[in-house]
């Protein structure tokens, strides 16, 4: 028997992005919600830190947008790459038609804390923090809630919906014996920090040169770094030892080389295996995964938190209203992945194919063909108005979501 029982409306297991925000409108739509994170705290490194216009929009439609700004964050109204002596533009997101026309670059954990205090302002809206979930609680063939380990012993939460929002190593997406398709990356990539000096670029920015790629994000005081490698080569770059690897940094970004050297010990490096799957099917009776738990995405534009984030949107629009009703049938379930399994799908084949065809050649070149840029960055030099496409794409997503949840009265803000 469970030390401790909770009974809700709705049960989400992660306290990421997708679970966050569902969380959020849910409880926001006045649905009894609770969100169980296995954590304390929200403080990782080297999570997703991409803020995408069309998230930022859905902050506006919100009338929180100002007040996320102001969180410390860096805006790329542009993506640039550089390759030997060549700086090409290839996402433009000056012209797209949003109120915030740049991705703001900021921790997750204080994009989470932000969700997790307006949540706060609904009675509905339940955070609790380490809460591991360990499995799905069944009767009669459906999912009735989760099972999961606290500091006090076991919990067990009961609710017509459970939503699995728990990334790409989901547990619930494993103990539902759902079907997964893997579509494979030919890349991993290794992410580390160096300071930042005031005279240094701005930022951010990504450098190829000689099969090796780098990603450089301006942090304010840090630069956070990114080596993409093939799969499977960070063992051999080890062996190769830590000195190797940074004199490979410091050629591709020359004005860092003073500040190699803190990079100390290889735990100074740590290692995004890189998986690119979707579910066939996204839901049971009484179940539903959304984000990464159902469509694990490639790092490549950065689109993974965009794409959590609308799945949460979507899913709040089609499911507040039958939950508060009391009846979540498969037919609405199935609702919310027609709607989103195409966007899925489409980024997902375009992630694939720059994966495949520029970055998995790109790093087994040896050098540029003759220091000329390949033919993809070449155009993005020569015919600006391409630029507007991958900002588009990268931007907003190929079907982005709008908040149609009415608000339920909040709690006072003393709260």
């Amino acid at each position: 028997m469970a030390d401790e029982t909770h009974t809700t409306q709705c049960c989400i297991a992660g306290g990421g992005p997708a679970g966050m925000m569902l969380g959020l409108l849910l409880a926001r739509a006045g649905v009894d919600v609770t969100v169980l994170e296995k954590h304390a705290d929200f403080l990782r490194d080297f999570r997703g830190d991409t803020i995408h216009p069309s998230t930022l929009e859905l902050m506006h439609e919100l009338g929180w947008l100002e007040e996320l700004l102001a969180l410390p964050h860096q805006k790329a109204p542009t993506l640039r790459f550089q390759s030997g002596s060549h700086d090409v533009v290839v996402g433009d997101f000056t012209h797209l038609p949003t109120h915030a026309r740049y991705i703001a670059f900021m921790p997750q954990w204080d994009l989470l804390d932000f969700l997790a205090r307006k949540a706060s302002a609904y009675p509905g809206f339940h955070l609790r923090r380490c809460a591991e979930v360990t499995d799905l609680l069944r009767e009669q063939g459906q999912v009735v809630g989760l099972q999961a380990r606290t500091p006090n012993g076991t919990l067990e939460v009961r609710a017509p919906l459970v939503v699995a929002a728990d990334g790409r190593t989901s547990t619930v997406r494993q103990r539902s014996g759902l079907e997964v398709e893997e579509l494979g990356a030919p890349m991993d990539v290794l992410w580390f920090r160096v300071s930042r000096k005031p005279s240094d670029p701005e930022g951010p920015m990504g450098r190829f040169e000689g099969g090796q790629i780098f990603i450089l994000i301006n942090r304010g005081d840090q630069w956070q770094c990114g080596r993409v490698i093939p799969k499977g080569a960070f063992e051999p770059l080890r062996q190769r030892g830590l000195p190797s690897f940074r004199d490979d940094f410091a050629r591709l970004a020359p004005f860092l080389a003073d500040r190699t050297t803190e990079l100390s010990t290889w735990d100074d490096v740590k290692l995004l295996t890189v998986r690119v799957d979707r579910l066939h099917t996204w839901y049971q009776p009484g179940l539903l995964c959304i984000g990464d738990a159902a469509h694990a995405m490639s790092p490549v534009g950065g689109v993974g938190i965009n794409l959590a984030v609308q799945d949460a949107v979507a899913a709040a629009n089609l499911l507040a209203a039958p939950l508060l009703q009391g009846r979540v049938t498969p037919e609405h379930l199935r609702q919310v992945q027609q709607r989103r399994e195409w966007p899925t799908r489409l980024t997902q084949r375009a992630q694939v194919l720059i994966q495949d065809r520029v970055l998995g050649p790109a790093l087994r070149a040896s050098s540029t063909r003759d220091g000329r840029l390949p033919l993809p960055l070449w155009l993005m030099q020569h015919v600006p108005a391409l630029r507007r496409i991958p900002a588009r794409l990268i931007g907003l997503g190929v079907r982005p979501e709008h908040v149609r949840t009415a608000a339920a009265p909040a709690l006072p803000a003393s709260r």
